[in-house]
């Protein structure tokens, strides 16, 4: 995760919407609402008797606490409006760039939001632990067959079922401008040892501030986090997926031959002087880049390429035209050794609650089906659900469609975002400063690996 950290823009807000039941009949008596067991719903007519299942709670205000930050947030608040608007349901958004941090004060202070959205399954775990999390309603448990199965993995702990998926991101992008390749005469590679001499062909032309990488691991308390990422998809690109989920369970350690050289591999590569940090600086400058400016050389061809996941897409100035004939387009990171069949690492955020109260429950059903997630794509280009019921072609954004292609390619090498799924001790946070030291302070993989390897809970 991180997508949390991740998508964080600018500074934490709150964004609450303010709601009416306006759609509702107010005459009528209905049933009991199934979304959320509460008394008897009014009837809701025209455009909102879609949301019929979720009524019966109106007036009550449901909170919601996350990392992402506007601009995100603000396509997540629009996402519900029309549910907040018939239901009378007002959920209240507060995003904060230190969530990962204060999500545990928060609940381990008494003081829990009523929903969390947590991306981290290590987090979740650690939620769990305390008894503070609620058992999903039926109606929640009854989505999760609308995922792949390995999707409720990501959202149970010790085999039982706390968190629905709410989306799903694809890391294994590198973001480029397609006018600058084609005037340069550069091809977009298709396997890692292409991408190495592209790199190589790029430093030979560059002249000045420009360099053929850029990156930013700078994010708040959860800086870090997108080397956490490169790791990732060198280790599963090079070593495949068993290796991969013997490093998430520690039997492979970050100081064994296998990490170690997936460590080298990025030395060789983001850490290399002639390469990076277009536009920015040295090699130190990554770490006090913030993600969400890293890739900004790369509209002023100071920059060729960027390794970040999907959901960067809403990290480019507005008015940015994303596609192949655009400002900026992604490509799919190749893997470093071919052998590996279409190695693809995936992210998501999983819904999580505090209470159940039946007010909560309802925001919860339906925010597990596909008829928010439909919703959301409706209103923010870059975002794509796990969702196996919403309909593909409302996917009219480019990087939503190639994401898409290779999230849902059956054949591909998929994994979760190993860091995500470690323990918060080491995912969420003695890697990610293992990461800015390692950047940063110029300090060796090896003991990188060693500070690493010694947070692990016993």
């Amino acid at each position: 995760m991180k997508r949390n950290a991740r998508f964080a823009a600018v500074a934490a807000g709150v964004a609450a919407l303010a709601t009416v039941a306006g759609c509702s009949s107010g005459g009528s008596s209905g049933t009991s609402s199934s979304a959320g067991g509460g008394g008897s719903a009014a009837a809701l007519t025209g455009d909102c008797a879609k949301y019929q299942d979720y009524a019966g709670h109106s007036g009550k205000t449901v909170t919601m606490f996350g990392s992402i930050l506007s601009p995100e947030s603000d396509s997540l608040n629009s996402s519900w409006a029309d549910f907040s608007k018939c239901t009378g349901i007002t959920i209240q958004y507060t995003g904060s760039n230190t969530f990962e941090s204060d999500l545990p004060v928060k609940v381990n202070g008494g003081n829990a939001p009523n929903l969390a959205i947590i991306p981290q399954p290590g987090l979740l775990a650690q939620m769990v632990a305390t008894g503070a999390v609620k058992d999903p309603p039926a109606g929640t448990v009854k989505n999760e067959d609308n995922w792949n199965a390995a999707w409720k993995g990501y959202g149970s702990v010790d085999g039982k079922f706390y968190a629905a998926p709410m989306s799903a991101n694809m890391k294994s992008l590198v973001w480029y401008s397609p006018k600058y390749f084609k005037d340069n005469g550069f091809t977009v590679p298709t396997t890692w040892a292409d991408m190495m001499s592209l790199s190589d062909q790029m430093a030979g032309k560059m002249t000045g501030a420009a360099k053929p990488w850029c990156g930013g691991i700078g994010s708040g308390t959860a800086s870090g986090w997108p080397a956490t990422d490169w790791l990732e998809e060198v280790v599963l690109g090079k070593y495949g997926g068993q290796v991969y989920d013997d490093w998430i369970s520690h039997k492979v350690k970050f100081s064994d031959p296998q990490i170690q050289d997936a460590m080298k591999v990025i030395t060789d590569w983001l850490q290399n002087p002639k390469w990076v940090n277009g536009g920015v600086g040295d090699v130190k400058t990554i770490a006090t880049t913030t993600f969400q400016n890293a890739g900004l050389p790369i509209l002023k061809n100071e920059c060729g390429m960027l390794q970040q996941a999907s959901f960067y897409e809403a990290q480019w100035p507005k008015g940015t035209k994303v596609g192949p004939d655009g400002d900026v387009f992604a490509f799919k990171l190749p893997a470093v050794d071919p052998s590996i069949k279409t190695p693809v690492e995936g992210g998501g955020e999983f819904v999580t609650a505090f209470s159940d109260d039946p007010a909560v429950q309802a925001v919860q059903n339906y925010l597990s089906s596909p008829q928010w997630a439909e919703s959301r794509i409706k209103v923010a280009p870059g975002w794509v659900s796990a969702n196996e019921k919403v309909d593909q072609s409302l996917y009219t954004d480019p990087i939503d469609q190639l994401s898409a292609k290779y999230l849902a390619d059956p054949s591909a090498t998929f994994r979760f975002d190993a860091s995500d799924a470690m323990p918060a001790a080491v995912g969420a946070g003695a890697e990610w400063t293992g990461m800015v030291d390692w950047f940063g302070s110029g300090k060796s993989s090896a003991d990188v690996a060693k500070a690493i390897d010694a947070a692990w809970p016993s």
